[in-house]
């Protein structure tokens, strides 16, 4: 199961959850799709999909995922690093209405380069190759059993730190 989170800002993330629905539609992905969609306005037709989930419906459903995608929010793909999930994170861009500006696409660049525990896709196009080859993918990056969420977590709050400090 993959499952997909766009977290809880209010903008819409129509861009992720249309290229979702549309790649299960094409057969693209053939296995079943979770979808919280948060304020989007595009509804699904082709995966399960809920507005919001509570903390518990969220926590099982990552726990129960092969792949989670989220959008850049630190707090969605820490989630997911704190189940084991090497996630693929899809940032929110400025240029298409979906924050206020682009630190998400600054964050997810940061982080992956810091920490390489995340697959980024900058490139909404590249999303169906990097589902496909995520078994691969996720062999380069390191995950829970090279990394640990504390030394994460202290890495996190020096990058927070020098951001804020800017």
């Amino acid at each position: 199961m993959i499952f997909v989170t766009v977290g809880t800002h209010e903008q819409p993330f129509n861009r992720l959850v249309k290229k979702i629905d549309d790649l299960v539609a094409d057969g693209k992905i053939k296995e079943k799709v979770v979808i919280q969609t948060g304020f989007s306005t595009y509804q699904p037709v082709h995966c399960d999909n809920h507005k919001m989930m509570s903390f518990e419906e969220m926590q099982n459903t990552l726990k129960e995922a092969r792949i989670v995608i989220t959008h850049g929010g630190p707090s969605s793909f820490i989630e997911a690093l704190q189940f084991g999930k090497v996630p693929i994170v899809v940032p929110r861009q400025e240029k298409y209405h979906e924050h206020v500006n682009n630190h998400q696409v600054d964050f997810t660049e940061l982080i992956d380069k810091r920490m390489n525990n995340i697959i980024p896709v900058y490139d909404i196009d590249q999303l169906a190759n990097t589902i496909k080859n995520y078994d691969k993918v996720v062999k380069t990056k390191n995950s829970g059993e090279t990394s640990n969420n504390k030394q994460f977590n202290e890495h996190l709050e020096h990058i927070v730190d020098e951001l804020v400090e800017k």
